[in-house]
This record gives C-alpha cells, structure tokens and sequence, in this order.
C-alpha cells in the first residue's frame, strides 16, 4: 500500500516521517509532498496512486478524488471535512477520518486570547505605550460576571465554558444536543443572542450551520455584546456582522475565520469594520497541536489498516 502525505502537516518533515515510520513501520509506502497546491492538476498527480492520502485542508474537491482512482481512504488533518468532497468519497467507497479533539486545548486558548485582547485594548495599548501615550481612552473590561454565551457544546466549546466559569462568567449554551454539564444552563439560539454579553461560535459547517449567525440574528445582540468566531467563516454572515459593528450596533468582533482561507481579498467587510480582533485562521495552530495531530493522522491509518477504522466521517 501507497500512503501519500499530499501537503505539510506543521511539523518538521524529520520528525514527521520518524512519527509516520514509528507509527506505521514498513506496512506502507510513504511518499511526503513538502509543498502546497491547490492546483487540481497537481494535487490529482500527487495522489494518483495513493491507497492512503494524509491532507490538512488543501481543496480536495470531486475532480481531486476521481482523478486518485487507487484511493481507498483519506486522513484528513482538520477537524472539518467541508473542503472534502464527502459525497464523491461515499460514492466510490473511500473511508475519511477526521483529527477531532487535536485542537481543543489551542482553539478554547485563542478564544480568550482574542477576547481580552478585544476587552482590554492590547492592540491600541501597545501602541499607546510604544509612542508615549497613557491608559487615557483606553479602560477596558473584565470578564467576571459577564454573560457567556456558547453556540455548539462539543469538545471545544465545553472546554470554553470551563473557562469562561474559572473566569466568574455565567456561561450560556445552545446546541442540538443538550448535556448535563455543572455551570452551563442550556437555553434557545435566540435567547441566547439577545441576553449574552459574548457569544463564542463552536460549530461544525454544515447545510444546518451555514448562514447561522444571519442579520436576524445579529440584531437580537445586545449593544454591548461581543461576537466570536473560531469555527467556520460560513457560519456568519460577515456582510451584516460587519454592518453592525460600523453602525455600533454591537460591541466588537473576534474572528479567526473567513468564508475563504487566507489570504483574504483586500475589501473583505470585516478587514475595515470598527472594534474587531482578526487572525488568519490559526486557531488550531499551536506547536503543541500540530504535533497531536499528526499523531492521530497516523494512528488513523493504523486502525484502517487493522480493519477498525476511527474518527470515520460519515
């Protein structure tokens, strides 16, 4: 069998094949891509042979997986399927597992990362202090005794609400599936979105999630209320967030992730809207993390090659 690493994985490539030799010993080929493409071309070159793909989020789209005509089954290094063709892979029969839980700690660390930076002016801050400014204009927030609220209660967004009690919050949560978990009283999206001081976005993109966050739902926020995004871009309709915000409707915005990976075009609405934190979508990455990932990766593979196959996307 034929295991193609078909992008890097974060980790150095040294460390990464001794991961994948320690791991999988010789029951594979492993053949390491140290590039990326997003060429369609290309990645079906790549993978044209491969029984086993290893890939992080390159765009592995129908055209991508017919072309890899040996494939059997895709180790997707991401928590998301949404940039795998799902229903060509069900259709020719190819097993996708997903890497959950590499990235709880790092996502739920950002959240708060961006948010006091958000809360407590850090970025204008660092400014003032670096040009001989003072605190004036500049007195920020705390999180104690805020209202906390979490869209999506699985590993990560459970992991936010443990912090957000540490940090004295009153913690909030909407989910399909409710769970009974000490400090978090469970209510509806939109009471949620009206009574929240902040409300943190955990879900997985789906046909359900997609334009979640609308401008309905925007304009049920309270003016002081702040949103955050570290889920999936889609989730949010970034026009209307970015709306509210110029028009000060709400309070401020984190976000971590766009409709589209970065790097983003210039006029993106959320680039230019007023009291927002933006990252380039680097949530999960952590040194700590990437290397958790690229051992589930393998150990992935593992367990398809022993015939019990995990984390298998359906």
């Amino acid at each position: 069998m034929k295991l193609v690493i078909i992008e890097p994985l974060g980790v150095d490539e040294t460390k990464l094949m001794d991961m994948a030799k320690e791991a999988l010993g010789d029951r594979v080929e492993i053949v390491y891509y140290p590039t990326r493409t997003t060429d369609t071309a290309e990645l079906i070159e790549r993978g044209k042979d491969a029984d086993i793909i290893a890939v992080s989020n390159l765009p592995m789209n129908s055209e991508v997986i017919e072309g890899c005509r040996q494939l059997k089954m895709l180790s997707v290094a991401f928590t998301g399927v949404d940039h795998i063709a799902m229903d060509t892979c069900r259709k020719n029969g190819i097993t996708v597992c997903n890497c959950a839980g590499y990235s709880t700690a790092a996502v739920a660390d950002l959240v708060f990362g961006m948010l006091i930076t958000l809360y407590r002016n850090l970025m204008p801050c660092d400014q003032a202090a670096r040009n001989g400014g003072t605190k004036d204009g500049l007195i920020g927030f705390e999180l104690e005794g805020k209202k906390f609220g979490i869209v999506g209660t699985g590993a990560i967004g459970l992991r936010t609400a443990a912090i957000a009690n540490a940090f004295g919050c009153e913690v909030y949560a909407y989910s399909r599936t409710k769970k009974t978990v000490p400090g978090v009283t469970y209510v509806s999206l939109d009471d949620l979105m009206a009574s929240c001081d902040i409300i943190s976005l955990h879900v997985p993109m789906t046909a359900e999630t997609a334009g979640l966050i609308d401008a309905d739902k925007i304009a049920l926020m309270k003016k002081n209320a702040v949103l955050i995004n570290t889920a999936r871009g889609g989730i949010v309709d970034s026009g209307a967030l970015a709306a509210a915000l110029n028009e000060e409707r709400i309070a401020g915005a984190c976000i971590d992730v766009f409709e589209n990976e970065p790097p983003l075009a210039e006029d993106h609405p959320l680039l230019t809207a007023k009291h927002t934190v933006v990252a380039p979508h680097i949530g999960f990455a952590t040194k700590e993390a990437l290397v958790k990932r690229a051992v589930i990766v393998f150990d992935n593979i593992v367990k398809y090659l022993d015939g019990q196959p995990q984390n298998v996307m359906k």
